[in-house]
């Protein structure tokens, strides 16, 4: 049942300009099954549709970016999902100084990658991208410092940005 309402939803959504290229065939519906439920996550529809909205890349996006892009979800239950997914190890968040916390879903389609990585801000387009084969440096503590998380963002240009500015 949920699959036929997630089917249908996306091809509404698939009118919108976000979602022109983004096609999914059965094996990558199954992979976002696979994916909920190896972090034990019970898959419904709002589920499925708002972790394909997320799935962009190494790309990263905001509770009000899926809010334009999923219009037949409402925040309440985005930003639940969202908790859940955090929770659960799925995505996790990036404070990259934009004043909007951005998610990003962990492992690619083959693992997961639980490891610290660097993130990339653009600062012309705004958009936050995951560097996941670059990692954070260590960093030596004073002593009696414990070291509770890492948020580290680089800023710049992103390649299409920066093409456009020569």
């Amino acid at each position: 049942m949920f699959y036929k309402l997630a089917l249908i939803s996306e091809k509404y959504l698939q009118k919108r300009d976000f979602f022109s290229t983004f096609v999914h065939n059965m094996k990558d519906e199954e992979f976002f099954l696979h994916k909920l439920q190896h972090h034990d996550i019970k898959p419904t529809a709002n589920r499925l549709m708002i972790l394909r909205a997320m799935w962009r890349g190494d790309e990263a996006v905001s509770l009000a970016q899926l809010e334009r892009i999923l219009l037949t979800i409402d925040k309440s239950t985005i930003s639940r999902t969202l908790n859940l997914f955090l929770l659960q190890g799925l995505i996790h968040a990036i404070d990259d100084g934009s004043g909007s916390v951005k998610y990003a879903v962990d492992g690619d389609m083959e693992k997961d990658d639980d490891e610290e990585h660097t993130h990339f801000s653009c600062v012309e387009c705004g958009r936050t991208f995951c560097m996941k084969k670059v990692h954070v440096p260590a960093v030596p503590l004073p002593p009696g410092f414990k070291l509770q998380s890492v948020n580290y963002v680089l800023k710049g240009l992103c390649p299409e940005c920066a093409s456009k500015l020569g």
